[in-house]
């Protein structure tokens, strides 16, 4: 990766692995070479800026020519660390909680979740879903003992300070917070939030002004 930026900007880290997914299936269909603006059909995003982000990670494509397929998977998976094995921890086991530990990220095999963690004494200690549930209590011993790197924490606000902390006495320094309020941490560990309601609200947004400027063109062609 030739001229690669030892540090991305955080919008297109988070692009990278959506780019990467429309490659593999690129590949999958046996298309070889991709252009940035077909690229930025599939994955509605802006042409310059995929070149944008491309241009992080060296010098990847030719004018005019586009992007080798099979090249950038190659560049995006070592970026990615995708074949390394990724051995998460789950702290809270609601609803949210199952969901993730079901779906268990079937679009890449190295993401597993291999414990699980709450402090609801009803289900504490018991085997639910093939999964037996720890006492957050326990996190750093069983996180060592599991090689856990990464965590996700779907515990609500109110509680989350006090999972994050044992989180990051287990020694992880990579979470995945779903309490949409901000938690006091080290500055060596990594922590990206995701708001749902905050996501649906700007997905509404961009709807209803998609729907209005479609209907305004609409309106004037007519007229």
């Amino acid at each position: 990766m030739r001229g690669k930026k030892e540090t991305l900007p955080k919008a297109t880290a988070k692009r990278l692995p959506l780019y990467l997914r429309y490659l593999k299936m690129l590949n999958d269909s046996g298309c070889k070479r991709i252009q940035s603006n077909k690229f930025s059909k599939m994955t509605q995003v802006p042409s310059a800026t995929i070149r944008r982000d491309f241009s992080y990670l060296g010098e990847l494509g030719r004018s005019g020519y586009g992007y080798e397929v099979p090249y950038l998977i190659e560049v995006f998976d070592q970026f990615l660390n995708t074949e390394v094995e990724k051995r998460i921890a789950l702290v809270g086991y609601g609803n949210l909680g199952r969901a993730l530990k079901h779906n268990n990220f079937r679009r890449n095999e190295n993401l597993n979740i291999v414990c699980v963690f709450d402090n609801d004494p009803k289900i504490v200690g018991q085997e639910i879903d093939g999964q037996r549930i720890h006492s957050i209590d326990c996190f750093a011993e069983i996180a060592k003992k599991e090689r856990v790197t990464v965590a996700i924490s779907t515990v609500p606000s109110k509680y989350s300070q006090v999972a994050i902390n044992e989180i990051v006495r287990g020694g992880v320094s990579a979470i995945l917070n779903f309490a949409p309020d901000r938690v006091i941490v080290p500055k060596h560990v990594t922590i990206q939030y995701i708001d749902l309601t905050t996501e649906l609200q700007t997905l509404i947004y961009f709807d209803e002004k998609y729907s209005k400027n479609f209907t305004y063109f609409a309106e004037e062609r007519l007229n």
